[in-house]
């Protein structure tokens, strides 16, 4: 046996699992959402500013170009570490009057290879802060730099003007032992030493003097932060847009998710290859194209698909069943008594799960659409008693309600005889063929038998659908002795009109009964059982072992596996199923 095609998955189909689960898809917008806008209060965006620092080496003659390998004298790591020192911070703390902890999570320093530069970013809540804070940040740093080298310099000179005092005072003993000295050999000693401590003491002076010369600037600002150059964040609406985007693609990652572990009902072939019924019919879904009246019309010509295929042979009870109760099967069956009693048949839908009122109402809604055929209520009083005297028509008073032209009937007088019962809607309303003869007929011929044979009335009793002449006269006043119909062009004619029952409802030529499954009666009338779900009741696949069953599957909401189990069932026990009905998500 070869295997069935695979079914082209399109674009249509990917986007229509989302869209069907829609909710899902709504929930993960919404908590992405929440979280973009807890992000925002827990973290709100914040302006930022930069400004560059290029920070020099400290030498002694700052007019001479340095030689090679003078960035080496400036170790930029250790730069670094300076403008984010404590004593760093808690400057801009105290000018900021904000907590240190704070300053150092906004201040950030970035050093780029291979230069001597130092990148200070602040961020701040507004831009006029974050300019104003990195601004700071960079002097602050520059002048605790400058302070460092001074206190080194003031170290350094501090340290010479020691040994400076140290040689002079040693220069000043030399001399007096120099001029108290009792030989020559003493004073040339205490002379040279003189001489030395002298040239010492020179030295430290110069080198003293060279220290004190020295420009400890340790840099400039060579960029300020500014507004027109600061980076203000990415507005609130951005994270927003992004919360919501991010919820979206959540949302339906989880509905394929959840549409792997819970196949619905997509399409007729779905249908099909899980249940191996046939389709007898489609019934769309309401929306911008589709209006109600099209959605009932779609419901009809379904119930008129299924009535021809009835027709072939009827096996009741026809039980119309589903497998939950998201399908729900009572328009389709009122639908389908309608279809059924428009062919002229008598039809009994019954139902056990307080669904009457709903049949009902689906009943008439259908019903008005069908012209009813000649019925009469089993309660009404009168017959219509017309009288079709050759070109007049009269009406005994309290009798029969003026006859009366509906819409659609012929516009020909002669044609057509038009009354109602009195107190009557339309749908009891009777059309008659007006039938004249003009000349006797001929001796000896046969007139043709009524199609529709009337009872003849009992003796002392009138029939009330036999015409009468003009002027009220009997039955037959007009005939000749031998009893032929006189040259008058009056005749007789018999109007077959079927009493209904009270509870019944008149469609087309047949009726439709509405009542509990146990009172169904047994007098060949088509039973309609509008069957519980068969998920939780087995009473529709029971009763469908004597008859049929039509299965209704409903787009979008039958589940696979449920479609499969009611098949399976219906088959196991023996019953026979008609086809299955595919719907929308319910009637317009």
């Amino acid at each position: 046996m070869s295997e069935q095609p695979q079914r082209t998955v399109t674009l249509s189909d990917l986007l229509r699992v989302p869209l069907l689960r829609w909710p899902i898809v709504t929930g993960g917008a919404v908590v992405g959402l929440l979280l973009a806008i807890g992000y925002l209060v827990v973290a709100p965006p914040s302006a930022s500013a930069a400004a560059v620092v290029a920070v020099r080496p400290v030498v002694t003659d700052a007019f001479t170009y340095p030689g090679a390998g003078s960035d080496r004298s400036i170790n930029m790591n250790v730069e670094s570490g300076i403008a984010t020192s404590t004593e760093v911070l808690a400057r801009i703390a105290d000018a900021r009057t904000e907590e240190v902890v704070a300053v150092r999570q906004a201040l950030q320093i970035e050093v780029p290879a291979g230069g001597q530069i130092l990148r200070f970013t602040y961020a701040a809540g507004t831009v006029d802060t974050a300019v104003e804070s990195v601004n700071l940040a960079a002097a602050t740093y520059l002048q605790v730099r400058e302070e460092m080298y001074e206190q080194q310099r003031a170290d350094m000179l501090a340290s010479y003007d020691e040994s400076i005092a140290t040689v002079a005072e040693q220069q000043s003993a030399a001399q007096r032992r120099a001029a108290n000295a009792s030989s020559d050999t003493a004073a040339d000693a205490a002379l040279a030493e003189f001489g030395s401590l002298s040239n010492q003491l020179t030295q430290l002076n110069a080198a003293r003097t060279e220290i004190a010369a020295i420009d400890v600037t340790p840099g400039w600002i060579t960029q300020t932060a500014q507004q027109q150059l600061t980076d203000a964040g990415q507005p609130r609406a951005v994270y927003l847009a992004a919360g919501l985007l991010a919820g979206l693609v959540l949302g339906m990652m989880l509905c394929y998710l959840r549409e792997s572990a819970d196949r619905r009902v997509r399409s007729e072939s779905d249908a099909v290859d899980a249940s191996g019924l046939p389709l007898l019919g489609t019934v769309r879904r309401r929306g911008l194209r589709i209006d109600g009246r099209t959605v009932d019309a779609d419901v009809r010509y379904v119930g008129m698909a299924i009535a021809e295929q009835l027709r072939k042979e009827v096996r009741t009870p026809v039980v119309v069943i589903s497998s939950r109760n998201r399908e729900d099967t009572t328009p389709m069956t009122a639908s389908l008594a309608v279809a059924l009693a428009a062919d002229g048949q008598d039809v009994y839908v019954a139902d056990d799960s307080h669904r009457v009122a709903a049949l009902r109402e689906a009943l008439l809604s259908d019903r008005r659409r069908v012209p009813s055929g000649p019925f009469v209520a089993a309660q009404a009083e009168a017959e219509p008693q017309p009288q079709t005297a050759a070109g007049d028509l009269t009406q005994p008073v309290g009798a029969v309600a003026p006859p009366e032209r509906r819409p659609g009937d012929s516009t020909d007088s002669d044609s057509t005889i038009v009354f109602s019962l009195p107190g009557a809607d339309n749908d009891r309303t009777v059309i008659l063929p007006r039938m004249t003869e003009s000349v006797e007929p001929a001796v000896g011929a046969q007139r043709r038998p009524s199609p529709r044979p009337s009872p003849t009335p009992s003796a002392g009793q009138s029939d009330p659908t036999v015409a009468r002449p003009a002027g009220g006269g009997p039955p037959g006043a007009e005939r000749g002795s031998a009893g032929r119909p006189s040259t008058s062009g009056s005749v007789m004619a018999t109007i077959p009109v079927r009493t209904l029952p009270a509870d019944a409802l008149t469609v087309g030529d047949g009726m439709v009964r509405i009542g509990l499954y146990a009172q169904a009666p047994r007098d060949g009338s088509i039973v309609l059982f509008n069957a519980p779900p068969a998920e939780s009741d087995e009473r529709g696949v029971r009763e469908a072992r004597a008859g049929t069953a039509i299965v209704v599957v409903e787009r979008d909401r039958t589940r696979l596996a449920d479609l499969r189990r009611l098949t399976d069932r219906l088959r196991s026990s023996g019953a026979e199923p008609l086809g299955f009905v595919l719907t929308g998500s319910g009637r317009g």
